[in-house]
């Protein structure tokens, strides 16, 4: 696919110049000072001839990576859902001061955005894709965009954890932050060794992750092309939809009575965790599953295991901590 690459307009080398003769050490690099730089995003090319300045937000996956790096003054515009419980006080407040175009989504959790609304933003960098602003649709407008890997469209590949520190090391190397990515993978190593040091040796026990529909209906869960599956893995579990290579698919009462996972995450988007269980637990024949007699049922929100980033290790940590010594 032909790759986009950012035009600098006359304002963002404006920018640079003026941040530049600010001096100090915290000033985005200029076009020349290890620019351009190409990176790789759903088999596309993406070059930037500087660190982006006006970045706005479709999808929340990148706020833990863009936090990590210090660029969150960067972004100028959000839309879409940033629910509190992901972020600590310095990520709420870097959220609070970015203007939110709008939160609207459609039933399936889709966000609805027009492109003259993103557009109108005059940004340098967007991040996330949604089904009526694709890659193509913006690169048109010389406005580059970046995805998550894990959801590029047709993506299957097998996720696991050292995805999650590439794509903070992609990060750094788009904003001309090398340093503050390689600082910040090293923190999230240390905290998956302690992690994977507190869950021990696979437990032998059973899992699955759901994300079932909110007052009955069509139950899904994750095979190994989700993060779900090297999630359970670090936590001692053995993903009982582990012969499965979707990422995503739909499962039945008596597939899961089949299956009988000794522990259940139910992912869900937002609203009620008590409503997402009784989705499950309130469907004919799934009190007969092993986890919900036995009371082994987590709720947790979705980007705390997809797509992979930072939230997928606290949701790990969430998930041991629940588990851990649990019968």
């Amino acid at each position: 696919m032909q790759g986009v690459r950012l035009a600098v307009t006359a304002a963002v080398s404006v920018t640079v110049l003026l941040a530049a003769a600010c001096g100090g050490g915290d000033e985005p690099r200029a076009a020349g000072d290890g620019y351009p730089v190409t990176v790789t995003n759903c088999g596309a090319d993406v070059t930037f001839d500087a660190a982006p300045q006006r970045v706005v937000l479709l999808k929340s996956a990148a706020v833990p990576y863009l936090h990590a790096i210090g660029v969150m003054d960067r972004v100028t515009a959000r839309a879409g859902q940033y629910p509190k419980e992901y972020y600590d006080a310095a990520t709420l407040a870097e959220l609070d001061r970015i203007p939110l175009l709008t939160d609207k989504t459609d039933t399936s959790g889709h966000l609805q955005i027009s492109k003259e609304v993103v557009i109108s933003q005059q940004p340098d960098l967007v991040l996330g894709q949604v089904d009526n602003l694709s890659r193509d649709t913006l690169s048109a407008v010389d406005i580059p965009l970046l995805e998550e890997p894990a959801l590029c469209p047709g993506s299957t590949a097998v996720p696991t954890f050292d995805d999650i520190y590439s794509q903070m090391q992609t990060y750094g190397k788009v904003f001309g932050r090398e340093a503050e990515a390689t600082t910040a993978v090293t923190a999230l190593k240390d905290r998956m060794a302690t992690v994977r040091a507190k869950a021990g040796q696979s437990s032998g026990r059973t899992a699955a992750v759901l994300y079932p529909t909110v007052g009955g209906g069509t139950t899904y869960a994750y095979g190994t092309a989700s993060m779900a599956h090297p999630q359970l893995e670090a936590a001692g579990f053995r993903n009982v939809f582990g012969d499965v290579r979707e990422r995503v698919f739909e499962v039945t009462v008596e597939e899961l009575l089949g299956r009988n996972p000794d522990v259940l995450i139910l992912l869900y988007g937002d609203g009620d965790p008590a409503a997402v269980e009784r989705g499950l637990t309130g469907l004919p024949g799934a009190q007969n599953l092993n986890a919900v007699r036995n009371g082994n049922v987590m709720t947790q929100l979705f980007n705390f295991t997809e797509p992979p980033t930072p939230l997928s290790i606290d949701g790990l940590e969430r998930i041991v901590q629940r588990f851990q010594g649990a019968p």
